[in-house]
């Protein structure tokens, strides 16, 4: 029975949506304290405080279980601090999702399905309730395979704002700033991965602008997520030159201080840059996307690319980056040009290096990051390295269609 009260109240808010949101205006908060995670009895007990009602609907996702929550206009600044007594709960994401709705992806540590969901509204507070209850496997299995509506699924390139096309040159570069919303990417000392990134990533845009001969696009413009096929789809949709996905992760393990250019292989230089690899993708999936059906067959990729020559021209466009930024005196890794299967760099027609810019676990490296000079500096090693390249890069395509 409460299974299909949970429906229903679904229901209502998805036809209901896009008319309370326009009541919606000002932006609904998350109170931590308020708020708690826990296990009761078999299952797990979720109660969320808010600051006023807004649209909600749920689904779940497999490999690992984990229950997705999207609201509409909620800011979940706080949501470290809900107090939490569950071993049932092994991780916790929230943040922008897309313009306009946030998300919450609660990871479990096995199939959990939702028995009990209601937003309550007493005595001007306002609380979303749910419990959820064990599943056998292939009954969440079941759940987690159902098509979600084409509206609520992750975002696309035609669902993000018009890039803005300016300059005149043949030459199109796609910046491609790490991680955003939901995934914040590495975090410290107050600061995220994603918003020094889209920091940089607009510095370099104008760099590269005041260079002239270059079209420039980014994957975000703001502090929203975009899923890694979402940025390749991007890439192709402007017909991109030269790819370049920016970060400035964070490793515990082996060395890792200064910028580092990595290129798409099936085997990763070594163990650190398998860890990179394999964690971009994880913040993808615990992101709330379900990757069920895409292609990760990265040696197919290389192949293509091979074919298409444009496995040589992104060694090519790594190499000129990488004496660029070298010119320019600025630290790099011990070994600047490295490998492995970063998923955002499987387009087989584009050429698609990813940048480490520094390491946010390095305290010179994140004294670096934050410092604009040493900003402009790299901004400004990395046009110079795309210019030269680009023109390097004509003349080689020129011979051959000789």
């Amino acid at each position: 029975m409460m299974r299909m009260i949970v429906a229903a109240v679904v229901a209502v808010w998805a036809v209901l949506g896009s008319a309370l949101a326009q009541d919606l205006t000002a932006l609904a908060r998350l109170d931590p304290q308020s708020s708690s995670i826990g296990d009761t009895g078999d299952g797990i007990a979720v109660s969320l405080a808010l600051s006023q009602p807004v649209p909600w609907r749920l689904r779940v996702l497999d490999a690992p279980p984990r229950l997705v929550l999207d609201v509409r206009e909620v800011d979940w600044t706080g949501i470290a601090e809900v107090p939490r007594a569950s071993v049932r709960v092994t991780g916790l994401r929230a943040g922008v999702f897309r313009p306009g709705w946030s998300r919450l992806v609660m990871e479990m540590n096995g199939p959990f399905l939702v028995d009990q969901a209601e937003m309550r509204t007493d005595a001007g507070s306002v609380r979303l309730a749910l419990r959820l209850e064990p599943a056998s496997p292939a009954d969440f299995a079941a759940k987690a395979a159902r098509p979600e509506p084409a509206e609520w699924a992750a975002p696309k390139a035609s669902d993000l704002p018009a890039p803005e096309r300016r300059g005149d040159g043949p030459v199109v570069v796609v910046l491609d700033p790490g991680h955003g919303g939901i995934d914040p990417g590495a975090e410290r000392a107050g600061l995220s991965e994603a918003d020094l990134m889209l920091t940089f990533a607009r510095e370099l845009k104008e760099t590269l602008l005041r260079s002239g001969g270059f079209t420039v696009v980014l994957t975000r413009n703001e502090d929203v997520f975009v899923p890694l096929e979402t940025r390749i789809s991007i890439a192709r949709a402007a017909g991109a030159t030269a790819f370049l996905s920016l970060h400035a992760d964070a490793l515990a393990e082996g060395e890792a201080v200064g910028a580092t250019i990595y290129t798409l292989a099936a085997e990763a230089s070594d163990a650190a840059a398998a860890t990179l690899a394999e964690r971009h993708d994880r913040d993808d999936l615990l992101s709330g996307v379900d990757l069920t059906g895409q292609d990760d067959l990265v040696a197919e990729v290389l192949m293509d690319m091979a074919r298409t020559e444009t496995l040589p021209r992104t060694r090519s466009l790594a190499e000129t980056l990488r004496a660029a930024i070298d010119a320019e005196g600025l630290k790099m890794h011990r070994i600047p040009l490295q490998q492995a299967g970063f998923s955002v760099l499987k387009s087989p027609e584009v050429p698609s290096v990813l940048i480490e810019l520094g390491f946010m676990s390095s305290p010179g490296d994140l004294d670096r990051l934050r410092d604009s000079v040493w900003r402009a500096r790299m901004a400004q090693a990395i046009a110079a390295g795309l210019q030269s390249w680009s023109v390097a890069d004509a003349a080689r395509q020129q011979l051959r269609r000789k």
